[in-house]
């Protein structure tokens, strides 16, 4: 099916100190719904140094509180852990920048790079290796499924730790995966139960940290309310600003509880259900996160994970959204609601060869 292609461009110079300007430049492609966001710096800092200069004032909605509201999109390659050989520089150079994006590009114009979701993607630019499939044996997702991502000075999207890596383990948790792990060996499809929630098409977890595929999202602000729309899984999450207290009830995305302070809104969420397993914490896990919109188009987004019986420290995450005028899509989840019975009988095969080998 042919498909035509419209590009605009969206341009924006903004000051941000007395010595550095910020230019972006916004491709959009409608009918694809792909983007490239590029950005230069003219200036050796990083963009998440920048943009956390104090010279720009934020909208304001009409009961006074930051204007947030719109749709925003995360198509950040900037990896989550800063990879082994980046591991004493916070930020790249331009010319650095430059060598990845144009290897980057290498693998989008042979289509190589539709399944190089997450940290895959820099990490095979910064290989010195051919690429290399992510699924030799029924291929990887070509090009149409995700937005085109693009990499900024940053080395890693965690923050915090200063190494911009996810802390290590506790032992208990540890333990949990090695269980888990074996579990799931001995058991990978007894029942649906056996699946986790995101093949049952029951839940992606929010926020999403992830980037080019589903991640976008959408706020909408009321004077008691803060509403977030996660493209990923049509995950709605409805935030109470009344000050009230957190309900000791678990749920998969937690009881949010939402403030201001200043040009920030700042989401705690408690409870979660023991099924949630956000990024493989436990229920007790304690979000934080933090809303400030610090140009016209970009928000900025920390996420701060807090789980002793996970991890040894707390560590924060640093996303920066850009904003579109695009639309969010309905999400449709084909594997619960099409290939369960597939995976279930496949399973039930595989016990039965088992059983008639000699």
């Amino acid at each position: 099916m042919g498909v035509a292609q419209s590009w605009f461009g969206v341009y924006g110079l903004w000051k941000v100190a007395p010595d550095i300007w910020l230019l972006e430049e916004v491709y959009m492609n409608w009918r694809y719904r792909a983007i490239t966001l590029v950005v230069f710096l003219l200036s050796p800092m990083s963009l998440g140094s920048i943009v956390g200069q104090e010279t720009w004032t934020s909208p304001r909605t009409s009961d006074g509180h930051p204007d947030l509201g719109g749709i925003w999109a995360n198509n950040s390659a900037t990896p989550m852990e800063r990879p082994e050989q980046l591991a004493d520089k916070v930020s790249l150079t331009d010319e650095e920048l430059a060598d990845l994006n144009a290897r980057i590009a290498e693998f989008r114009d042979n289509e190589q790079a539709g399944d190089l979701l997450g940290d895959r993607l820099i990490q095979q630019a910064l290989g010195d290796s051919e690429f290399q499939d992510f699924d030799v044996v029924t291929g990887n997702y070509n090009a149409f499924w995700l937005v085109e991502r693009e990499l900024d000075n940053r080395t890693s999207l965690v923050v915090d730790p200063p190494n911009g890596r996810i802390p290590s383990l506790t032992g208990a948790a540890e333990e949990r995966v090695s269980a888990r792990r074996a579990y799931g060996r001995a058991h990978p499809s007894d029942g649906p139960e056996d699946r986790n929630l995101g093949d049952r098409c029951l839940h992606f977890h929010a926020p999403r940290m992830g980037s080019g595929y589903n991640s976008y999202m959408q706020i909408l602000q009321t004077p008691g309310h803060v509403a977030i729309l996660q493209e990923m899984g049509h995950e709605v999450r409805t935030i109470p600003l009344d000050g009230s207290p957190h309900a000791n009830i678990g749920q998969w995305n937690g009881d949010a509880r939402g403030r201001y302070e200043g040009d920030t809104l700042i989401v705690e969420t408690l409870n979660y259900s023991p099924q949630s397993g956000f990024n493989g914490a436990t229920e007790s896990l304690h979000l934080i996160e933090r809303f400030t919109r610090v140009s016209p188009t970009v928000l900025r987004h920390e996420i701060t994970l807090n789980d002793p019986d996970t991890w040894t420290q707390p560590w924060t995450v640093e996303l920066l959204h850009s904003a579109t005028e695009e639309p969010i899509f309905e999400y449709a989840c084909h594997e619960g609601n099409y290939s369960m019975p597939g995976i279930l009988g496949g399973a039930r095969l595989d016990e039965v060869e088992s059983q008639t080998q000699p």
